[in-house]
């Protein structure tokens, strides 16, 4: 027995999206959602940008996850 494979049509594609002026969802953690924001645009920037953003949002989420200094 063969499986029926429906054919592709472009009335069938349906992707969710979000108005691209939306922004991320908020989180309530304002140190997190300041990381998010820091990252809109980033389809806009040029792909070598990308890792210093990324590496930046991820030195400030671990700094957030660490607390305090000397906690």
């Amino acid at each position: 027995m063969t499986e029926h494979i429906p054919e592709h049509t472009p009335e069938t594609d349906q992707v969710e999206t979000s108005p691209p002026d939306a922004g991320p969802e908020r989180t309530g953690v304002q140190v997190v959602d300041d990381v998010l924001d820091s990252m809109r645009g980033l389809d806009d920037r040029p792909v070598e940008e990308h890792p210093a953003v990324f590496e930046s949002a991820h030195q400030q989420l671990r700094q957030a996850l660490d607390g305090p200094a000397g906690a």
